[in-house]
């Protein structure tokens, strides 16, 4: 028997999961437990170290701010036997090429999957502000620069970003000579299987996603879709900016300061009477925004039209102009953290999953620190890094509570 009492709490899970499945209340908040639902790839012969353990050491050492597969080998190397036991090792750790070989070859979704639904349960309940409150959730693709496939192409995924906890709920690899088109709706069913259902949810994306299936898709499931319309749809758009905005009066504006600039941003709503009178199916209202921004004495103003189907009393002005900047979340929040923090674009993976799996690190680690309270990711990687007891305490425990 094995004098880790941490091993045999990690049994090798089945080979034969294909989901991630649902865990016991109080097992729900340790990562150890829901890592048991992702499947082993490995010939059950001569495996020598615990899926779950290589998987925790994963998770832990980019909580920490390990950027590569050999920096998450690195940080575990560098740890104390103490700490060794706590994962699930006894007198000796995987090279970086065992757990190279291993994290290429996991299922993406299914790790981010399993990941997603950890960090929610760990996750403080939203608080509701508001009879229109509603949760948000923003779709956006990012292409994985420093990852190139065999024939070259980068590596592109498409993701969706809970706004109100920063929980990346799903995490999609746009397949081969595609765009980000096509994998909105394995993207959504993914949520939808997250959360339980799509009902009363708003989706927020950008002018890509002004497409009449990605309508249709959420009016079936019973959520909302917030879009912006540009010129790749020129008679919506055209549509759009005929109507009479001179007679509409201004239904919400603010502004704000910093960073050596001003911003005023401007929201007029009207609503769409006609069934049909946009050449969008389900639009309840047309959006105006406009921005106008000051830096160092210099003025440009930005108009955008949008497309919402919500109706008045479900979406005001003010509303609208809070969901509007919600898309921008998922690029500032985790897209630039991604790269600027946890130098994604410089990471030249390129083998098997290794640029899904990875990102789905990442995520998980901006959403981990962001649940957490951490405002700054940087700060927050460093703090664990220094206290990799207290990390692997707070991974395990039900208190969500962390460093």
């Amino acid at each position: 028997m094995s004098s880790s009492l941490t091993e045999i709490l990690l049994p090798h899970p089945p080979t034969d999961v294909p989901l991630p499945t649902a865990v016991t209340e109080g097992d729900h908040r340790s990562l150890f437990v829901v890592l048991a639902a992702v499947s082993d790839p490995r010939d059950p012969r001569g495996r020598r170290y615990p899926l779950v353990s290589i998987l925790s050491v994963a998770v832990c050492a980019v909580l920490a701010g390990a950027c590569t597969f050999a920096a998450i080998s690195d940080w575990v190397r560098d740890q104390d036997r103490s700490v060794w036991d706590r994962l699930g090792f006894t007198d000796r750790v995987p090279a970086a090429t065992t757990v190279w070989r291993l994290l290429i070859r996991i299922d993406a979704e299914v790790l981010s999957q399993v990941l997603a639904r950890w960090l929610r349960a760990r996750a403080a309940p939203v608080v509701v502000t508001g009879r229109r409150w509603r949760l948000v959730i923003a779709v956006d693709g990012k292409v994985v620069r420093g990852a190139r496939l065999p024939d070259g192409r980068q590596v592109h995924l498409l993701s969706a970003y809970d706004t109100s906890t920063g929980v990346v709920l799903a995490q999609v690899q746009i397949a081969a000579k595609s765009n980000e088109i096509p994998a909105f709706t394995p993207l959504l069913r993914l949520v939808a299987a997250q959360l339980g259902s799509l009902t009363d949810i708003l989706v927020v994306a950008d002018a890509l996603h002004a497409q009449t299936g990605h309508a249709e898709l959420l009016a079936a499931a019973g959520g909302h879709l917030m879009v912006a319309v540009k010129a790749n749809q020129p008679k919506l758009f055209a549509q759009l900016k005929a109507l009479p905005w001179t007679q509409v009066p201004v239904g919400d504006q603010t502004r704000d300061t910093g960073h050596g600039r001003k911003e005023t941003r401007t929201v007029k709503a009207i609503t769409i009477h006609t069934p049909g009178g946009l050449g969008f199916p389900h639009a309840q209202q047309a959006v105006r925004i406009t921005r106008t921004r000051t830096i160092k004495g210099r003025t440009t103003r930005e108009t955008a039209y949008l497309t919402v189907s919500l109706p008045a009393e479900q979406a005001q002005p003010t509303d609208l102009g809070t969901w509007a900047r919600s898309e921008w979340h998922i690029e500032n929040r985790l897209h630039h953290v991604r790269d600027v923090t946890l130098r994604e674009d410089a990471h030249r993976a390129r083998t098997g999953n290794g640029p899904a799996v990875f990102a789905t690190l990442r995520n998980t680690s901006i959403g981990y620190h962001r649940t957490n309270g951490a405002t700054n990711i940087a700060e927050a990687t460093r703090r664990a890094n220094h206290r990799p007891h207290d990390l692997i305490d707070a991974v395990t425990r039900s208190n969500p509570t962390t460093q």
